[in-house]
C-alpha cells in the first residue's frame, strides 16, 4: 500500500518519520537501534534520505591536491529494502536531482520497483559544501519538477530509451516537499507556491513540509495552497529541539524561525537535558494543535536520534 492509499484509508492521522543512512563504514544495526523504539507506535511509512557525492581534496606527491568524489552516506535503496524486510513497513526513499544523471535516476527507480518499493519523495537537493548555489549535474535534472515528470513518465511506461519494446509501467506514489516559511532560495512565497503547484500538476500526489515551530505558519501555508488550487494532502514535518545549540543551529541550517516563547524557554535552560524537555513539551503541544486542525498525519525528522521523537509521538499516538 502506498502513502496516498494509506492516507485515504486511514481511520485517523498517520505517524511517520525520516531516518538518515549511516555513515560509510558504519553498520546498519546503528540505524535499527534508532528505529526500534518507534516501532510500537505503528508508523505508516519510514522515509530514508538520499545523499549525493561530496568533494574532498587529498594531498598527493609533491604537494599536489587531487579532487576526489565520495559519498559519505551510501545505501538508500538497500536500506529501504532492509527496513521493509525487517519491519514489514513501507519505506519512502528520497530521490534527488543533484549528483545524478537521468540515466542513474532511472536505474535507481528500476531497482526500487524490482524490490517492491513503490513510494518516492522527489527533491532537488541542496548544494554541496563547495558550492555557493545548487549546480545541476551534467545530464541530470535542475529542478524537482523535472524529476517528478521523469517518475510520472515511467508510471506511464515511458523510459529514456525509446527503443524498449512494450515498456513496463511502474506504479510510484510521488511526494514532494513544501516550505511553510518558503524555500530559502525563493524571493517570495508567491513563487514558492507556484513551483509547488507545478510539481503537483506534474504528478506529485502529496506534500511533506519542511520542519517548523510555529503552527500559524503551517496553517497559513496550507490555506494558501488551497487558494491556489492545490488539493493534495499536506503532511506537517516536525523536528524537536534536542540541545541548547539548536537555538542557533536550527534557524541557520533549516532557515526557519523559532517563536519567541520557545526561544525564551530555551534561554532559561542550563543543560541539553533541560533543553530536550522544553523541546518535547513544545512538540507535544504543537502536534496536538495540528491534529485538532485535521492534518492527515505528522512526519518526524529524527536525524538519527529517536529519544525526543519517541517522547512526543508516544504522547500523541500511543493509544492506537
Amino acid at each position: 500500500m502506498n502513502v496516498i492509499e494509506r492516507i485515504e484509508s486511514a481511520k485517523g492521522p498517520l505517524f511517520s518519520f525520516e531516518v538518515i543512512p549511516p555513515l560509510k563504514g558504519v553498520g546498519i544495526e546503528t540505524l535499527f537501534k534508532a528505529i526500534d523504539p518507534l516501532i510500537d507506535l505503528k508508523p505508516s511509512f519510514i522515509n530514508v534520505t538520499y545523499h549525493r557525492e561530496e568533494f574532498v581534496y587529498k594531498k598527493r606527491e609533491k604537494g599536489y591536491l587531487e579532487k576526489v568524489s565520495m559519498r559519505k552516506r551510501p545505501g538508500t535503496v538497500s536500506i529501504c529494502a532492509a527496513i521493509q524486510h525487517r519491519y514489514s513497513i513501507d519505506t519512502v526513499p528520497h530521490l534527488i536531482c543533484g549528483g545524478f544523471t537521468k540515466e542513474e535516476t532511472e536505474n535507481a527507480l528500476i531497482d526500487l520497483d524490482f524490490l517492491g518499493i513503490n513510494n518516492v519523495l522527489a527533491l532537488r537537493g541542496d548544494p554541496i559544501k563547495t558550492e555557493t548555489h545548487f549546480s545541476p549535474t551534467e545530464g541530470g535534472h535542475a529542478h524537482a519538477v523535472d524529476l517528478v515528470k521523469q517518475i510520472n513518465d515511467m508510471n506511464n511506461g515511458i523510459y529514456l530509451d525509446d527503443e524498449i519494446r512494450e515498456p513496463y509501467p511502474t506504479n510510484f506514489c510521488v511526494g514532494v516537499a513544501g516550505y511553510p516559511e518558503r524555500h530559502f532560495e525563493s524571493p517570495h512565497m508567491d513563487l514558492d507556491i507556484r513551483y509547488l503547484k507545478d510539481k503537483i500538476e506534474a504528478g506529485a500526489q502529496y506534500i511533506v513540509t519542511q520542519l517548523f515551530f510555529d503552527n500559524k505558519k503551517f496553517f497559513a501555508f496550507r490555506d494558501r495552497c488551497w487558494q491556489e488550487g492545490i488539493r493534495v494532502p499536506i503532511i506537517p514535518g516536525i523536528k524537536p529541539i534536542e540541545r541548547l545549540s539548536h537555538l542557533t543551529f536550527m534557524p541557520k541550517f533549516f532557515h526557519v524561525e523559532i517563536p519567541g516563547p520557545l526561544t525564551h524557554a530555551l534561554m532559561q535552560c542550563k543543560s541539553d537535558e533541560e533543553a530536550r524537555q522544553v523541546g518535547v513539551d513544545w512538540g507535544i503541544a504543537q502536534c496536538k494543535e495540528l491534529l485538532e486542525n485535521d492534518v492527515p498525519g505528522i512526519h518526524f525528522f529524527t536525524m538519527g536520534k529517536s529519544k525526543a521523537v519517541r517522547a512526543i509521538a508516544g504522547a500523541i499516538f500511543s493509544d492506537r
